[in-house]
């Protein structure tokens, strides 16, 4: 059978990482992209500052093309032994059809209110999160602008995260999931 690749797509905040952290105790490999430009901006001695990130993942893709950032996954897709894998933070159609050269490619959009996003945001803590508003939009722009409302718009399922609780969202995608798998 050929790999089942559930890509997490969704804005900043959505509850993409949240869920790919539950599937993990599910027994599904998880791959985050942001991990991926994060340890590329470690490797270049950048502090991981949203806006260093943001640069750094821009211009990766400016310098190997729209799914660079797909590409520097790959070798984790081979490597692993599970017959699904969890992408965390898809972004652009172009990393899906990389992605679909190595498995059977399932789009799952996780949404939330912008609100409740930039809530989600404050709480998580992570160095690249937004402090402000301001930032928050930026970075909402800066997402827009690499494609991922596309690869929202063509999912092939999507589940809302306004109020449900962290087991209820993670629940919702593992049902998802297990009826791709059947």
């Amino acid at each position: 059978m050929a790999k089942l690749i559930v890509c997490l797509t969704g804005m900043p905040g959505a509850g993409k990482s949240t869920i790919a952290e539950g599937l993990k105790s599910k027994g599904y490999d998880v791959i985050n992209m942001g991990n991926i430009v994060r340890l590329e901006a470690k490797k270049r001695n950048l502090e991981p500052t949203g806006t260093n990130l943001g640069k750094l993942m821009l211009e990766i893709r400016e310098k190997n093309g729209p799914g660079a950032v797909a590409e520097l996954v790959l070798p984790e897709i081979e490597n692993s032994q599970s017959d699904v894998i969890v992408i965390d933070g898809i972004r652009s159609n172009a990393e899906i059809e990389i992605l679909r050269k190595h498995g059977t490619v399932k789009l799952l959009a996780i949404h939330a209110s912008t609100d409740k996003r930039f809530e989600f945001l404050q709480k998580r803590g992570r160095s690249d999160d937004p402090q402000t508003k301001i930032n928050f939009e930026e970075r909402d722009n800066r997402e827009l602008g690499v494609g991922i409302s596309n690869s929202i718009a063509l999912s092939d399922d999507a589940i809302t995260n306004n109020n449900k609780t962290k087991e209820e969202l993670i629940e919702a995608s593992f049902k998802k999931i297990e009826g791709w798998i059947k």
